[in-house]
């Protein structure tokens, strides 16, 4: 991979992670124009410190604000962990449900089935894409109407739209979830805060996926075409640069988004995304 190539995906991985435009989506579409292949060990492990980039990004990005809601008192951390509890939960039950289901359906439960190849669908990208669109534009027109705390009913309503993002490539996590929360009549910063901080306990168990697969691929000997005990050094360099790059955009993604939803500018991304939407059965 070319250093060109490793600064283009980190910055789209960096800003769509973040923004509701949906990053597999568009590092998926990223990946086929620069012809690179998404099943390679070298881009395994770079999707994985890329995803830890953007995750120290919102760490960053939101602790003063977190520790204001969530740190402030005793009673305010336990009735907030609480909260992402209850959404974790559901987004277990409904995220893991939908993909045994699916896997069960499509393959009849197959070894080496992998549901990743039927979510690369470029048609169903694009549904997914126009599907988040249509919620994003949909929500938008609540945003005068919000009154509402964040109950523990409305945090697993989320926690489940955050479920069924999980296997649908282009149903942006991030766009679903707060528009679920603005829908609902959340406050949009507290349904933004409540999303990403659902994002920093989801993504650990993204990268032990991912983390996983690379492992695997080193196990198979896919990495033999590198020096033998030079493999992971060869790749570490690049995704450290790939981490620290997607850190940064991800930082200015996230205010750029908050900057939006405080002038009112969220049906943006939703436009956004209908517009990808065809571009991604173009390109596919």
């Amino acid at each position: 991979m070319s250093f060109l190539q490793l600064f283009i995906l980190s910055i789209v991985q960096g800003f769509a992670e973040l923004l509701p435009v949906s990053s597999s989506a568009h590092v998926i579409m990223a990946e086929k124009l620069m012809g690179l292949d998404p099943t390679s060990p070298e881009l395994t492990m770079l999707l994985v410190m890329l995803h830890t980039g953007t995750m120290f990004a919102v760490i960053v990005y939101f602790w003063t604000s977190w520790r204001a809601t969530y740190f402030s008192s005793a009673s305010a951390f336990r009735s907030n962990v609480l909260l992402l509890a209850a959404a974790t939960a559901l987004t277990g039950i409904v995220g893991f449900g939908l993909l045994k289901g699916i896997t069960h359906v499509m393959s009849k439960d197959a070894p080496g089935f992998e549901i990743e190849h039927l979510f690369g669908n470029a048609k169903l990208m694009a549904a997914s894409l126009a599907a988040a669109g249509v919620l994003i534009i949909v929500s938008s027109r609540q945003q005068a109407r919000q009154h509402g705390t964040l109950s523990i009913g409305k945090a697993m309503v989320i926690g489940a739209v955050q479920g069924l993002c999980l296997p649908f490539r282009g149903f942006s996590r991030s766009g679903a979830t707060i528009s679920a929360g603005i829908a609902m009549g959340v406050p949009q910063r507290r349904a933004e805060e409540f999303s990403f901080a659902l994002a920093v306990v989801l993504t650990p168990a993204v990268l032990v996926k991912e983390g996983w697969r690379f492992y695997q691929a080193v196990a198979k000997g896919s990495l033999d075409h590198l020096e033998h005990g030079n493999s992971l050094l060869h790749l570490l360099g690049p995704s450290l640069l790939g981490m620290l790059l997607s850190f940064l955009a991800g930082l200015l993604a996230l205010r750029w988004l908050s900057r939006w939803l405080e002038q009112g500018r969220w049906h943006f991304f939703g436009a956004y995304c209908l517009l990808a939407s065809l571009v991604v059965l173009y390109v596919g």
